[in-house]
Order: C-alpha cells, then sequence, then structure tokens
C-alpha cells in the first residue's frame, strides 16, 4: 500500500465498505477525538472511477467525522490515507471487515494500561476525557485499575473475577492484595468477593465517611474514596470508633443537660425494638435510647421507657431513678466555663513541673488520647525474603531487646506492642502515669526512645534526618548478604556494583555477561566462595547517611529525601555538633 494524504473533497464511500453507503454511523465515541487530535489513523482507500478520486473501504466513521469538523472549523486539513490497488473487491471487502473487528471496544484493562501510558507522557485527566469523549471521573475510574497487582488485573481479564470485586479490591492497599491473594492460593480458605470483600477490606464493615458526627475535615486518619460508587470510607475502622464514639458521649452528655433522665447507649449493633419500649415524656422521667450499627449509623430515639419500667410505674413500684428528674445544679454554659477556667489553670501549673509533663506526654505517646493518635510503624514487607532480613538483623534485635525492657518496667506483655494506640478513657492514661511517676527521670527518658523507635514510619524523611543527625553507621548493623542479591535486577546497576567489590577489570570482563552470573560474582566477593577475596564491610551507597546512587537516572527514595533535608542541614554542619544533637 502506498500512504498519502488525500483532500477531503476527493473522498467518497466505497460500496465494497462493510458499514454500506447510506446510512450515517454513530459519531459519539470518536467525534471528540477528531475535533482534538484530527485523523490520526490512515484510512484505506482504492482509486474511484475518475481520476484523482478515491473510494474509502475502511474509515466511514472517520471520514463523516472529519466531514462534521470541516463544516465546524471551516476546513480540515487532507486526510492520511492508505491506497490499495485498483479492481479488488474482495481485497477491499476483507480490508474492511478486518479494521471494523479489530476496532471492538477493549475490555477495562487495556483501556486502563493505555490511559496510564497517557499520564506518564504528560497528559492530564481532563485531556484525556477529551479525546475519548469521557467524563474524567470515568478516566479516574478506569486509571484506578492501574493500582491493582498485575495479577488480579490477569485474573479479571481472564473472568476468573468478575467486575464487582475487580473495583473493590481498586480501595484496597498493596498489602491487602497480597493478603486476598494469598486466600485464592489457598486450598483451606475462602477469598471474599463481591459485596462481602468490601467488609474484609475495612476489617468487618465498611464505614462509609458520610454517617461519621465528627467533623470529617478535622480527621486526621485516612479516608479511601470510591470512585466506582459514590462514598469515601474509613481506612482505620479503629480510629473512626474512637472519634464517633467521643461524640456520641459529647451528644449523650448535652440530652443530660437539658433534662432527660437517661441516655442509655446500647450496645454496638443492637436495635431498638419499639415493641419493648413505651413512649414516655421528659417531663415524666423519659429516657433517650442511642443505637450505634456496626456500619457506624448513630441513631437517637427520644421518649422512651422499656415495658418493664412501664409495667412496674403502672403498679405503683416504679424505681427511684425514673422519679421525676431534678434540675441540675450546673447548666451546660455554666459547665463549660467551669472545665475552660480549669483546664488553662492546669496548663499554667504545668509549666513549672517538666518531669509531670514529660510523664504525661510519655503516657499520652503510649496510650492515645481523643487529641492523640499514634500508630505502631509494622514495618510491611514486599517479601518474605525481605522480611526474614530484617528480622534477624542486629538492629533489629537491639531494638528488640529495649523494647521487652520497656515492657517489663511497665508491667505490660512482652509480647505485645509499646504503644498500645487503643485509648479507653481517662483511667488508662492516668493509670499509666501513676506508674510512671514512680520512674527517676533516667528511667522516663530510656523508654522515649523505644516509643519514638516503633513511632517511626517507614521510608520518611524523619528517618534520613535522624540518621544524619545521629551519625548511623550502617555497617555495624546490616549483614544481609543473602535478600539483597537477588532483589537487583539492573545489569547496568549490576556491573557497577561488581565494580565496586571486586574491581573495575572484573566488571569489565563480565559487562555482557547474564544478571545471574554477575548476582554469582557480588555473592561471591561478600563471602568469599569460589576462590574469591572476601570483601569486608562493604555498604551500597543507597544505605550510607547521607545516601548516594549508582547511576544518574534518579528514583531513589532516600536520596530524593535526604536531598529536600540537606538545606536544614547545612547550618548545623560545624565543629559543635555534639551540641546540635544533644539540642535535637
Amino acid at each position: 500500500m502506498e500512504l498519502k494524504h488525500i483532500e477531503l473533497s476527493h473522498l467518497s464511500v466505497s460500496p465494497a465498505n462493510m458499514r454500506g453507503v447510506t446510512k450515517k454511523p454513530d459519531l459519539i465515541n470518536i467525534l471528540p477525538s477528531v475535533r482534538a487530535r484530527g485523523i490520526l489513523v490512515p484510512l484505506i482507500v482504492r482509486p474511484g472511477a475518475e481520476d484523482g478520486t478515491y473510494e474509502i473501504v475502511a474509515g466511514k466513521r472517520r471520514y463523516h467525522a472529519a466531514l462534521t469538523v470541516a463544516e465546524e472549523q471551516g476546513g480540515i486539513d487532507p486526510l492520511p490515507c492508505a491506497v490499495m490497488e485498483a479492481g479488488d473487491d474482495a481485497a477491499a471487502l476483507e480490508a474492511s471487515l478486518i479494521e471494523n473487528i479489530a476496532r471492538l471496544d477493549p475490555d477495562e484493562i487495556n483501556r486502563c494500561e493505555s490511559f496510564t501510558r497517557l499520564v506518564r507522557e504528560g497528559r492530564k485527566v481532563e485531556e484525556i476525557g477529551l479525546t475519548f469523549g469521557l467524563t474524567s471521573l470515568q478516566v479516574k475510574r478506569t486509571l484506578a485499575i492501574g493500582n491493582l497487582l498485575p495479577r488480579i488485573r490477569n485474573l479479571y481479564r481472564n473472568e476468573k473475577i468478575d467486575a464487582v470485586t475487580m473495583r473493590h479490591l481498586t480501595l484496597a492497599s498493596k498489602a491487602q492484595q497480597r493478603d486476598w491473594l494469598a486466600l485464592v492460593d489457598c486450598p483451606e480458605k475462602h477469598a471474599p468477593t463481591g459485596a462481602s470483600l468490601k467488609a474484609w477490606l475495612f476489617g468487618g464493615s465498611a464505614i462509609a465517611a458520610k454517617v461519621a458526627m465528627f467533623d470529617v475535615a478535622n480527621y486526621t486518619g485516612e479516608i479511601v474514596s470510591d470512585l466506582f460508587g459514590e462514598d469515601s470510607y474509613f481506612a482505620d475502622a479503629d480510629a473512626f470508633w474512637i472519634a464517633q464514639m467521643a461524640e456520641v458521649e459529647k451528644q449523650a452528655e448535652f440530652y443530660r443537660d437539658t433534662g432527660w433522665s437517661d441516655v442509655v447507649v446500647m450496645e454496638r449493633g443492637a436495635y431498638f425494638n419499639s415493641w419493648e419500649h413505651e413512649r414516655c415524656p421528659k417531663s415524666k422521667g423519659g429516657k433517650v435510647f442511642v443505637t450505634v450499627s456496626h456500619r457506624g449509623e448513630v441513631a437517637c430515639h427520644e421518649g422512651y421507657i422499656t415495658a418493664k419500667e412501664a409495667r412496674q410505674r403502672a403498679k405503683g413500684e416504679a424505681s427511684a431513678d425514673t422519679a421525676k428528674p431534678v434540675r441540675p445544679e450546673v447548666s451546660a454554659a455554666l459547665g463549660n466555663y467551669i472545665d475552660l477556667h480549669r483546664h488553662t489553670a492546669v496548663r499554667a501549673s504545668l509549666l513549672s513541673e517538666p518531669g509531670i509533663a514529660l510523664r504525661m506526654m510519655v503516657a499520652h505517646a503510649i496510650v492515645g488520647s481523643p487529641l492523640w493518635r499514634v500508630e505502631i510503624e509494622k514495618q510491611r514487607a514486599a517479601g518474605d525474603a525481605i522480611a526474614e532480613s530484617v528480622e534477624v538483623s542486629a538492629s533489629e534485635a537491639a531494638f528488640d531487646k529495649a523494647r521487652r525492657a520497656v515492657l517489663d518496667l511497665l508491667g505490660f506483655d512482652p509480647e505485645t506492642p509499646t504503644v498500645v494506640g487503643g485509648y479507653d478513657g481517662e483511667h488508662g492514661i492516668a493509670g499509666l502515669f501513676v506508674r510512671l511517676a514512680a520512674l527517676p527521670d533516667e528511667a522516663v527518658m530510656g523508654i522515649l526512645p523505644v516509643v519514638m523507635g516503633e513511632t517511626l514510619a517507614v521510608a520518611s524523611t524523619e528517618v534520613d534526618f535522624l540518621g544524619q543527625i545521629l551519625g548511623t553507621d550502617m555497617r555495624s548493623y546490616r549483614q544481609d548478604h543473602i535478600a539483597l542479591p537477588d532483589l537487583i535486577r539492573d545489569k547496568q546497576l549490576l556491573t557497577a556494583i561488581v565494580a565496586e567489590v571486586a574491581g573495575t577489570d572484573v566488571a569489565e570482563a563480565n559487562a555482557d555477561a547474564t544478571a545471574k552470573v554477575q548476582r554469582g560474582i557480588l555473592v561471591d566477593c561478600l563471602t568469599g566462595s569460589n576462590g574469591r577475596a572476601k570483601v569486608e564491610n562493604w555498604l551500597p551507597k543507597w544505605f550510607a547517611f547521607p545516601p548516594s546512587g549508582y547511576a544518574t537516572r534518579g528514583g531513589i527514595g532516600c536520596v530524593e529525601r535526604s536531598e529536600r533535608i540537606a538545606p536544614i542541614l547545612a547550618p548545623a554542619e560545624v565543629d559543635d555538633e555534639p551540641e546540635m544533637r544533644h539540642a535535637a
């Protein structure tokens, strides 16, 4: 075929086109693309009966879209065309058939992969929507599929899981996706699918953000958006319940302050059955019953007593607690006045008692409070080999020893995390404070590093900052030579590392060798095997503080984080580093 650009006026639809000549095609999904980009895919044409004219064998919709755009814009550039030889109707019909069959809509996975490539090339969501005639939400839904692990995408592509299951999995973290795949592979367990999958992802029930009684804008936890539905969900159910039940208690206090005889907060998941209760107004000792569903929904049923209480009243045996309520001594406004002034006075008193403040701060960090939400770093590993490498490291052993000593000092279970993170009211804080108050300052200061270490986020700027401030020497802690070599897959990177541990001559001699051979050389140098001299205390550049890389491609998280904090550390690079470290 010959490729050439042909004026629109020289083109007409061929009788051999499988979509016919007379019926105008549907242009809804192609017209936005033609308006934005023009005709990109060549039409298949053959010479017409008259000189200089051509018949369209395949591409009727593109041709009609071009006619529409030309009418809208007052003209259009010549169309790209692939010119067939004249006279072969069978070949023309075959070409039309093949193109139209190949033009079937792609599945969601293929569309996602295509959109993802466009984003990497710099296209914005709105631009993609304009090109393909989609809304921004439709594009975002398609891109969300790219967050799935490749194996999950293949399961959907091969129709091993349905669309509902696939879409719910877009709400899952990578760790949750791996856990779900492990259930799929286990012959003795069942992997949740469909609607039950959402409950599994959120720890028993999916709690929508719309049911929160508190201000979601001030919520510090993670909220996951469901692009395939109308709701967002709380990623951490425990954190939600702490905030939600605090608001329930505030509402209950409000009811009590306004004269209700009692407020009964029913057990989570319990139903309020109207046939088990009778109406009773506030003035006659009526109560408020509060129900809390497992989905986080809260309902207040005002003006009821139980049927049993109603029977007792009918017999004149009403108990003392159902008597006419007495007006409280302190109104809600006066109570607020008292609480605020007590709060400010205690804050001022705390200024002269740093020892008490220190212990109270440690208690808050360990137990949590309505204003403190502290989580332990779970150190999620991308594979079993990485997890084992960390677990057997000298640094992990040293930290675990100190952690167990702190747990013993506080009287906690040695198999639990130091940071409890589950606030259970003032008594949790007060009880722990009493223990800390009995300890000397040195012991309390010894607890702080363990609490800080358990709550120090992996892959964070704080790790890089502290590593440089503390002068952390990774050679003293990292002795793993097993997991690391298998994780290095890039040939250019392997060559650079072999040059570092075995010398430039060895690296150049094996530059064309397979990655497996190069990894073998690296292992031999680190272990002293197969006649190679053992390299002692080798530390890859990434592990240093500050770190660096072996190539200029970038994409190294720790290096990028260190570069961000370099301006902060630069003024501190003076001779008085010990004083600066002490101040930090």
